[in-house]
């Protein structure tokens, strides 16, 4: 029978491992957040990764870091979703009331920033998952809940694409806007 000593020791050990996971990879799944969280939500992703694995613990893998920023990654996706229903809204109450405001344009940060943003969201994601977070193939196919090989074939493909955008912008080498870009997606 358990008793209350063992059931003590259960959570003691629970937020020993809770602790540690999260100093090791809060500043990865921060960094994370920051790059592809909307304006400065990127502290409520990395709060509500973190809440997700404290709840789930049990199912944290030991080579978390993938998991984490695949929690993080669905949790940036729905509070897109949510922004994207809230503007909608927002853009059918100004019509309703006869005010249209104009939307601004975002700018882009230099080539290859530009080249990314023209790419599918696939693409990016397999590109900035190598080149930003510094995942290995392996670790970025369970972020993005594949095998391996799939993922290997869709970062080649990407890459392809990358260099064909960086053609058509007359800047085919990378090096000089993004160097963290460049240790997987030069040539």
């Amino acid at each position: 029978m358990a008793g209350p000593a063992d059931a003590h020791d259960r959570d003691v050990r629970a937020a020993e491992r809770f602790e540690e996971l999260f100093r090791r990879h809060h500043r990865a799944v921060a960094a994370y957040a920051r790059r592809r969280a909307q304006g400065d939500t990127s502290d409520d992703v990395v709060a509500s990764t973190f809440l997700v694995a404290w709840r789930r613990l049990g199912e944290v893998p030991a080579d978390s870091l993938p998991w984490l920023l695949a929690v993080a990654r669905n949790v940036i996706a729905t509070q897109q979703r949510g922004s994207r229903r809230r503007g909608a809204l927002r853009q059918r109450l100004e019509r309703a009331d006869g005010s249209a405001s104009p939307s601004a344009a975002e700018e882009s940060a230099g080539r290859v920033a530009a080249a990314l943003g023209r790419l599918p969201e696939t693409d990016r994601e397999a590109i900035t998952l190598i080149a930003w977070e510094g995942l290995r193939p392996g670790e970025a196919a369970t972020v993005l809940g594949q095998s391996p090989a799939a993922f290997r074939v869709r970062l080649h493909r990407a890459k392809r694409r990358l260099r064909r955008e960086l053609d058509r912008a007359g800047q085919a080498d990378p090096h000089p806007q993004h160097p963290s870009v460049v240790k997987e997606i030069a040539p």
